[in-house]
C-alpha cells in the first residue's frame, strides 16, 4: 500500500482573466514592400494581413509579458502573490538559460512562483493552458499565469518574399484558476515530427560559433543574416486546412458539444485564408464570432490566441461566459485544441 498522500486540487479549472500587450509601432504592408517584390493587394489576398506591430528595443519579451500579465491578474481579481506558477510560451527569448519566466515572475511580485518556459511554437498557448489546468486540478497551484509572447520581428528575414509580411510582436496572458464546473475541455494535442522541416529556423545558433561564413546565409549586401523563421508555405497551408479542422472537430467532440453550441472560434492567427477554410469545413453557424486579429496584428505565434481573445472581449464581440473553441498549430509540427468558457 502506498504511503504517499494523494494530490488534491480544485474539481475543475477555468480562465479567470485575460490581458494583452501590442507594441506601439504599427507597421503597414508598405514598409514590408520596401524589401520584397510584392504588393499590398497580394499580401492581403494571401494572408489577410494589413498591418502588424513591431517591438522597439525597450519592448522586450519580459516587458511585454509583464504588461500583459498585469492586466490578466487585475482582470481575474487576484493579487500577484497568489500566482503559484508562471508558464511562458515563446520561441523568441534568445537566452538558452535561465528561463524568461523566472524574471517575469519576479517582476510581477509573485511569491516565488514556479516558473518555466515551453517551446511549442504557435500551439504553445494551448500547451500552457493544458499544463495550467493540470496543476490546478492536481493541487500544485491555485492560480497559474499562462503567457504567450513573441518578438518575431527579430526572427524575420525581410528579404524573404514568402514570410517577410507574416510576423508580428506582442504578448497575451491569462490567469487560470479553480472552478466548480467544467470550463476548460479536454485537450486534443499532438505532433507530426516527420513534417518538422516545413517550418524551421534557417540556421541553428551553433553555426555562428563555427565561424565559417560560407555556411551562413547572406543578405543582398553580402552581410551575414541573423537566423530567421522559414517555411514551406503551400505544405503548411495544406496541413493546416485539411488536418487542423479535424483536430478542431475532435476537440468539440471531446468537450461534448456541437458547432451550434459554440459562441466564439479563436484559431491561431496564422492566415485568414486558413481561418476561412476551417470555418467552412467545421460548418460553423452564422452566430459564431470568428477571431480575425491577424488583419492588424499579423502572426504572433504563441501570443496570437490570447491576444485575439483579449481583443474580442475588449470590443464586445465576445462576452464573459461565452463558449469558445481555441486551436493553435505550427512549427514542429505541433497542435493543441480545446473548448473554454471565456472569462
Amino acid at each position: 500500500m502506498s504511503k504517499i498522500k494523494p494530490s488534491k486540487g480544485a474539481p475543475y479549472a477555468r480562465v479567470l482573466g485575460v490581458g494583452g500587450y501590442r507594441p506601439t509601432r504599427v507597421v503597414p504592408n508598405e514598409v514590408i514592400l520596401e524589401k520584397i517584390d510584392s504588393s499590398d493587394e497580394w499580401i492581403r489576398s494571401r494572408s489577410g494581413i494589413a498591418t502588424r506591430h513591431w517591438a522597439s528595443d525597450e519592448e522586450t519579451v519580459a516587458m511585454m509579458s509583464v504588461e500583459a500579465s498585469g492586466k490578466a491578474i487585475a482582470d481575474a481579481g487576484i493579487q500577484p502573490e497568489q500566482v503559484g506558477a508562471v508558464v511562458v510560451s515563446t520561441v523568441s527569448h534568445f537566452a538558452q538559460t535561465p528561463a524568461i519566466a523566472t524574471e517575469i515572475a519576479d517582476k510581477l511580485g509573485t511569491d516565488k512562483a514556479a516558473a518555466f518556459d515551453i517551446s511549442a511554437g504557435c500551439a504553445g498557448f494551448g500547451y500552457g493552458l493544458t499544463l495550467a489546468k493540470g496543476m490546478i486540478v492536481e493541487g500544485s497551484a491555485e492560480y497559474v499565469l499562462v503567457i504567450g509572447v513573441e518578438r518575431l520581428s527579430d526572427l524575420t528575414d525581410l528579404e524573404d518574399r514568402a514570410t517577410a509580411f507574416l510576423f508580428g510582436d506582442g504578448a497575451g496572458a491569462v490567469i487560470v484558476g479553480p472552478s466548480q464546473e467544467p470550463a476548460i475541455g479536454p485537450t486534443v494535442w499532438g505532433s507530426e515530427g516527420d513534417k518538422a522541416g516545413t517550418i524551421k529556423q534557417t540556421v541553428p545558433w551553433n553555426e555562428f560559433r563555427l565561424g565559417d561564413v560560407s555556411r551562413l546565409p547572406l543578405d543582398s549586401q553580402g552581410n551575414v543574416k541573423f537566423p530567421a523563421i522559414t517555411q514551406e508555405g503551400q505544405a503548411v497551408f495544406r496541413w493546416a486546412v485539411f488536418e487542423m479542422a479535424k483536430v478542431a472537430q475532435q476537440a468539440l467532440d471531446a468537450a461534448g458539444i456541437t458547432p451550434d453550441d459554440l459562441d466564439v472560434f479563436i484559431p491561431h492567427q496564422a492566415n485568414e485564408r486558413i481561418i476561412d477554410s476551417m470555418v467552412k469545413t467545421l460548418k460553423l453557424p452564422e452566430h459564431v464570432t470568428v477571431a480575425r486579429d491577424v488583419r492588424t496584428t499579423g502572426n504572433t505565434s504563441a501570443a496570437s490566441i490570447p491576444l485575439a481573445m483579449e481583443r474580442l472581449l475588449a470590443t464586445g464581440e465576445a462576452k464573459s461566459g461565452d463558449t469558445a473553441l481555441v486551436i493553435g498549430f505550427g512549427a514542429g509540427l505541433v497542435y493543441a485544441a480545446t473548448v473554454v468558457t471565456l472569462p
